[in-house]
């Protein structure tokens, strides 16, 4: 009986490096079956919600450094006339990142395709406007780009500043405010810049203007149809692979799921078939 303990004990803690290894290599083969159809570089740039085993709280991933530093690793390593895939499903991060990752692949000389089967808001949306192109399922959403100072926006802070009396305001918000204005000024020379390949500079920076400057709050949904009424380079034709291989990055598993379906095509059932 202890020995089967024993068994048990290893086959339990195993098993998660186990399944754990699985996805890493089927994400791996499906990475190699994409760029072999596409001729491209394939990129994924993707934050999961994870849950720590111990308190159980959730802990939201976000673009940093880090993610840069990897990122401009993999485009480094690819020739300038390889066209470059990045898929993207990020709730956004930090703009040094972001930035960092836009100049790279506005940089580059092959072709540059950001595929975004979900979301890319803030941060991710950055990204996506170095692209040549910006691949989009039907309800695949983008979001303003607009700088975050502590945790309000950026265009709120000037707003609250400028209509009141400077006596009437504390010295604390006052330099929340100036770095508000300098941060919404550099963000959309940022936007501009990378936007002017694609568009004249009026209306590149006309566009900048709308994506930096709180036209909406930081979470509103851009869907494919106001990003093309925009003048984004977006277009639809999301390759199944791209879909199944987001489903190789499970998101923890709950106690009660939230959502629940048969894991199978569902087709209109016709009499005598």
């Amino acid at each position: 009986m202890l020995d089967i303990l024993w068994i048990f004990l290893l086959i339990t803690t195993l098993q998660p490096v186990i399944k754990q290894r699985y996805l890493e290599a089927s994400r791996q083969r499906l990475i190699a079956k994409i760029e072999k159809e596409r001729g491209s570089r394939v990129i994924l740039l993707v934050h999961r919600e994870e849950t720590m085993s111990f308190l159980g709280f959730p802990v939201v991933r976000y673009i940093d450094v880090n993610d840069s530093e990897q990122v401009l690793r993999a485009i480094h390593m690819t020739d300038p006339e390889v066209p470059l895939d990045l898929i993207l499903h990020t709730p956004g991060g930090l703009v040094l990142a972001a930035l960092q990752i836009a100049r790279a692949i506005a940089a580059h000389r092959g072709k540059v395709t950001v595929l975004v089967p979900h979301y890319a808001m803030s941060g991710g949306t950055l990204i996506a406007l170095a692209a040549d192109e910006i691949v989009m399922c039907s309800h695949s959403v983008l979001g303003p780009v607009d700088p975050q100072i502590g945790d309000c926006p950026a265009a709120s802070l000037l707003k609250v500043v400028r209509a009141k009396p400077i006596a009437e305001i504390d010295d604390q918000t006052l330099v929340q405010a100036d770095q508000a204005e300098k941060a919404m000024a550099q963000l959309r020379e940022a936007v501009q810049t990378l936007l002017g390949p694609r568009m004249d500079h009026d209306r590149a920076g006309e566009l900048a203007g709308v994506l930096t400057e709180g036209t909406w709050t930081h979470d509103y949904p851009i869907s494919f149809d106001a990003a093309q009424k925009l003048g984004l380079p977006v277009s639809h034709g999301m390759p199944a692979e791209v879909l199944e291989l987001m489903g190789l990055f499970p998101q923890p598993v709950r106690r009660q799921p939230s959502v629940e379906y048969l894991p199978r095509q569902r087709h209109v059932d016709r009499p005598g078939a």
